[in-house]
């Protein structure tokens, strides 16, 4: 017992700080999350991908800075998975943000899940939204 409590004197700090993200991740999970998913198309997931576009150098700042954002969500869903929050939903929310080969086909495999796909139609029905359509014929079947 005195090891823990020694451990946890010598990184009060850390942990102050994990546990800040934790909870503003948590809080963005609950408040953020809900509105995304009520207000994306029910088509979204069988949509084909857009064109790529040209990269300006500001577009590419952009690109840049969403991918980072969506890791950061991937990684902050997959903490989720152990403390309080939406963890699978986050990490959804992450992969959708960033740009890599197979991103679709992880995107279907993840809605698939029938926890997931109930959870998100759930909101959906709450705010009279209809079910998001799934994939046919996806590179996950």
């Amino acid at each position: 017992m005195s090891m823990l409590r020694e451990f946890l004197y010598e990184h009060t700090e850390i942990i102050l700080w994990l546990t800040g993200i934790s909870l503003s991740a948590f809080v963005v999970s609950i408040l953020l999350f809900p509105f995304i998913i009520i207000r994306l198309p029910d088509d979204f997931f069988v949509r084909p991908p857009p064109a790529p576009a040209s990269l300006s150098p500001i577009r590419l700042t952009l690109k840049i800075l969403k991918n980072c954002l969506g890791i950061f969500f991937v990684l902050v869903g997959l903490i989720m998975l152990f403390i309080p929050g939406q963890g699978v939903l986050t990490m959804l929310f992450g992969v959708s943000l960033t740009d890599f080969p197979g991103k679709r086909h992880l995107e279907h495999r993840i809605i698939r899940l029938p926890r997931v796909y109930r959870s998100l139609n759930w909101l959906r029905a709450r705010a009279e939204r209809p079910p998001y359509i799934l994939p046919k014929n996806s590179p996950c079947d």
